[in-house]
């Protein structure tokens, strides 16, 4: 994920800020509404400032009521004629790092990552491999293939969520082990997608798998340690991949079965 921290401009006024950011975000929607990233779903903003100025950037968006700051984004897209759905979503995140597909803004703390459905461009199959390297789950390796869209992670194979609905979870770690690790995983922790478009596997949080609750954290195989904080941004699994839910359950993701 990118950190975006380095020194800005120090923003005048709040209003001026405020408008600044909403000028950042309308270029960004019309290069995205005009373009192949047409088919918007939401827009996640963030924000990473110096901390004497924090309290600038949360009022600038209206960071106890982000549907205000929701509401001045939806007459920009009125005004300029970009297309957003009426379900279209709004997130903003504070002191948290972007992650690689965020724009970043060349003047403003800010980076804004816009979700969009597009066409998939590539059409490929894969098989790989999640092997258990602490925690107790029922399979010591699980195979994951392209034509399964949906593989879910967590505790308990068959789980009731919130809303009373089951939910099956493919790679389970049981309730009743031993193991200590298997105690911090969530019954909705997390799952893994095939993307048609990139032809990878992605890693997202579920509702269990994010702050404050249960944590997703990854340590790929170069490079530094990546946090998943948001249930929209998923993380595209690489060779050599550990990821560790709750406190030590830890699985590595490969291509390959040993």
């Amino acid at each position: 994920m990118l950190n975006f921290s380095k020194q800005k401009k120090q923003p005048k006024d709040i209003k001026t800020l405020r408008n600044d950011i909403l000028d950042f975000i309308k270029e960004q929607l019309k290069k995205a509404g005009s373009g192949e990233g047409g088919g918007i779903r939401g827009l996640h903003l963030y924000i990473n400032c110096p901390p004497e100025i924090k309290f600038m950037y949360e009022s600038a968006v209206y960071i106890e009521q982000q549907d205000n700051c929701k509401d001045d984004i939806q007459k920009i897209a009125d005004d300029f004629a970009i297309d957003l759905p009426v379900e279209w979503y709004l997130k903003i995140t504070v002191d948290e790092p972007a992650p690689p597909e965020a724009k970043v803004s060349a003047d403003l703390d800010v980076a804004l990552f816009i979700s969009t459905r597009q066409k998939p461009s590539i059409h490929k199959e894969a098989t790989a491999y999640l092997k258990i390297l602490n925690g107790e789950a029922e399979q010591a390796v699980y195979t994951l293939h392209s034509s399964v869209k949906k593989i879910n992670i967590g505790r308990e194979k068959n789980v009731q969520v919130a809303k009373g609905f089951m939910r099956v979870n493919q790679v389970a770690f049981p309730n009743n082990s031993d193991n200590k690790s298997n105690k911090s995983i969530s019954r909705q922790h997390a799952h893994i997608e095939w993307n048609e478009e990139s032809a990878s596997f992605y890693l997202f949080a579920d509702e269990g798998g994010i702050p404050p609750y249960n944590k997703i954290k990854i340590k790929p195989d170069q490079g530094n340690e990546i946090r998943l904080v948001t249930t929209e941004v998923g993380h595209q699994l690489k060779e050599g991949d550990q990821v560790m839910l709750g406190e030590s359950a830890l699985v590595r993701f490969s291509f390959f079965n040993e």
